[in-house]
């Protein structure tokens, strides 16, 4: 059993040596290259009141850090959100399908499109580790977005949206902040997957460097940039922000048939705003908004 001072950083090197490890990080190419680079992972707390006002803004069916592990283990007694931490974490894309993607126009590239497959795969691979190797050190974890409740809703003013958000609970835990395209703005960029798990402890939160939800987007710290607008082929994205309806319809289903019609894949992704930015791989400083 590990002493509790010696969790968190032991958390933080269990996913770092399971990203740079484990066969399953892959882009399924001849190449042998991985789908990502070395991960950032950060903590918030269950008791945190962001997870309160996100679900006054989003819905009441959106769930809490205890909610979450109350519905997951419902013979167990779990009240105080003060012993329930959520693990967050950043998998950035590699340079190659960063540069890769930055040239493709109006439809996604293949190793943008294998790292939506093979390396979001991964990463239930990687949240379903994470639950185990918890588990077996006594400490009770669920991965929301693998359980049989996470679902989509189309009800309240963010509809479509999930009743867990992963981008959200990484916001809480001080690891990026949001985009105009509504991506998370991290220090590794913003061509990355993220991923979390719940877990019935205490672990201490990573600090949270902004309090603007908006913090590292240069169009609305600066009103500079916007960048990512004309990369939509849809014309999903404008000054005013993101229209999600028309982006999933043309990420989810127009691209759906294009990847198995061009690379083979059956999958869908697009994330054009997400490259050939200023944000795409660091946190943009105010002179690259010009």
């Amino acid at each position: 059993m590990l002493h509790s001072p010696n969790i968190a950083p032991w958390i933080v090197r269990m996913i770092e040596e399971t990203v740079a490890a484990s066969p399953e990080n892959t882009l399924a190419l001849s190449t042998g290259e991985p789908a990502f680079d070395r991960p950032l992972v950060g903590f918030s707390s269950g008791a945190d009141s962001l997870y309160a006002e996100y679900m006054r803004h989003i819905g009441t069916f959106y769930l809490t850090p205890l909610k979450i592990l109350q519905t997951a283990f419902p013979d167990a007694a779990f009240h105080d959100p003060e012993a329930v931490s959520v693990i967050s974490w950043i998998l950035p894309s590699t340079s190659a399908t960063r540069r890769e993607q930055s040239h493709a126009v109006g439809h996604p590239s293949e190793r943008w499109a294998r790292t939506r497959l093979y390396g979001e795969r991964f990463n239930d691979v990687l949240r379903q580790h994470v639950v185990n190797r918890l588990s077996q050190e006594g400490i009770p974890a669920v991965a929301p977005v693998l359980t049989s409740f996470w679902s989509r809703s189309d009800q309240g003013p963010y509809a479509p949206c999930s009743n867990w958000s992963e981008r959200h609970a990484a916001f809480a835990a001080g690891l990026g902040t949001f985009g105009l395209c509504d991506g998370l703005i991290t220090p590794l960029g913003k061509a990355m997957r993220t991923g979390s798990v719940v877990a019935g402890i205490a672990l201490p939160p990573t600090p949270r460097p902004y309090t603007d939800i908006h913090a590292h987007c240069l169009h609305y710290s600066h009103g500079t940039c916007s960048k990512c607008i004309p990369r939509c082929p849809v014309d999903a994205l404008g000054h005013d922000g993101h229209d999600k309806a028309r982006c999933i319809q043309y990420t989810e289903k127009t691209m759906n048939t294009f990847m198995k019609e061009t690379y083979h894949l059956e999958t869908y992704a697009c994330g054009l705003c997400q490259a050939a930015v200023p944000c795409m791989d660091h946190i943009p400083g105010p002179e690259e908004g010009g």
